[in-house]
């Protein structure tokens, strides 16, 4: 099971055995009728009992902050403080997933047939896992976090170094490490951003012929009109 089994805004329960303010531990016992939507061998695998720690974090000022719940149930190896940095660090996997999509322009996939799809995506992780590859070891020569490096530019300095640089050169490869290392992001614990664009989609209708065929509709028909907003 995952150390991070849930996180919720539901009131703390008052049952179990008491760690702390607001952090106790809890049993929860397996149900004798298998759920519905369990599978009989998933229901098999579980265990009798699961004991789980439940504590309530603050998110912010003014806030009323969350419930995690975690199978780091050992108070004095795992203080509340430090689970609730490790919660805020949640952050950074909004941001990988970010670039791997978005900086890698893996939003939109180029392939057409699910072979392809399956091998484009592996070109993008292997591309990621690269560049982090990189990262790591440019931050272990500057002495400071990979967070704390930005994936943007290790990228584009990656780009123009495999152009210009020989691959093979022991000192190249040690300016790149340096060069990665001199743009450093900010840190912002706790930060929260809007799930909204901020830009409104061009109105143009979508494209469902091969371009070819669409150009030749243009120099017969003309511009289609635009979507109305």
């Amino acid at each position: 099971m995952s150390n991070w089994a849930r996180e919720s805004a539901a009131p703390i329960c008052r049952k179990g055995e008491s760690l702390g303010p607001r952090d106790h531990l809890i049993t929860h016992t397996k149900p004798e009728v298998k759920p519905d939507w369990l599978s009989q061998s998933d229901y098999d695998a579980a265990p009798d009992t699961l004991r789980v720690r439940e504590l309530r974090v603050s998110t912010g000022k003014g806030k009323k902050g969350k419930i995690l719940v975690t199978t780091m149930c050992c108070p004095k190896r795992y203080k509340k403080a430090g689970l609730k940095t490790l919660y805020k660090q949640r952050w950074h996997v909004e941001l990988n997933f970010r670039h791997i999509k978005t900086t890698l322009g893996m939003d939109v996939l180029s392939c057409s047939t699910p072979e392809m799809v399956a091998k484009e995506i592996w070109i993008y992780l292997v591309a990621y896992n690269l560049i982090r590859t990189l990262m790591a070891q440019s931050a272990a020569h500057a002495g400071c976090l990979q967070t704390e490096l930005s994936f943007k530019h290790a990228l584009q300095l990656w780009l123009a170094w495999g152009r210009h640089a020989q691959v093979d050169s022991h000192d190249a490869l040690m300016a790149l490490l340096e060069a990665m290392a001199q743009i450093r992001v900010g840190n912002r614990p706790g930060r929260i951003e809007p799930r909204l664009k901020r830009r409104r989609p061009k109105p143009y209708q979508w494209l469902k012929k091969p371009r070819q065929t669409a150009r030749q509709d243009v120099i017969k028909y003309g511009h289609g009109h635009k979507v109305a907003a």
